[in-house]
């Protein structure tokens, strides 16, 4: 019964799936709206994606500030690129390591994802087994290049913190060291909390 109970589609991929399906044929019809169904509904059975761990959970506000601040850093970026683009002197670039503190892996694929659309920077290397992200930063300030390099390490860990409480179940924030919520910044655990008791 629980094997059943796993192959059961969820009602979003059949309506995603259908939608796709009547989009490609181009023509919303009865007909192509069955076939859609059927179709999706023996695709999600046949071959199940598997579960995904570390985005357990939803916070709207969560959502809002990482959809907002991840707005404002585009903007933000593209500007900065054009400002290095109209310049007279090259850019200093350099290429820079980040540890993320998430174990997830669909955490880390997303971070790195959004760290890449952000103008001015893109991840060249992830490491999946140590969670670690090599980014390549187009300029870094030539007066205090390690203070700039920090601040852009200090923007990566954010985005992963924003994401986290957004998506992420209290477990796995607490995993990663940060207090439970949706509010970002709420503080880090201290050492006592992360003691295992028996």
């Amino acid at each position: 019964m629980h094997r059943i109970r796993r192959r059961v589609p969820s009602l979003l991929t059949v309506v995603w799936l259908t939608a796709v399906w009547v989009l490609l044929w181009g023509d919303i019809s009865l007909a192509n709206v069955v076939n859609g169904v059927v179709l999706a509904v023996a695709v999600t059975m046949v071959t199940p994606l598997p579960r995904v761990s570390g985005l357990g959970a939803f916070r709207p506000l969560a959502v809002a500030v990482l959809v907002g601040r991840f707005a404002v850093d585009v903007v933000r970026g593209a500007l900065e690129v054009s400002l290095v683009a109209l310049r007279r002197r090259p850019p200093r670039s350099a290429v820079i390591k980040v540890q993320l503190r998430s174990h997830a892996d669909i955490v880390l694929a997303t971070t790195a994802g959004l760290s890449t659309l952000i103008p001015g920077s893109v991840v060249v290397e992830v490491h999946r087994l140590s969670g670690v992200l090599y980014l390549h930063v187009l300029d870094i300030p030539r007066t205090d290049p390690d203070a700039g390099l920090d601040a852009v390490r200090r923007a990566v860990i954010a985005q992963e913190e924003r994401l986290m409480r957004a998506f992420s179940p209290n477990a796995e924030l607490a995993d990663a060291g940060y207090r439970p919520g949706w509010r970002v910044g709420t503080g880090e655990l201290d050492a006592r909390s992360l003691e295992v008791r028996p």
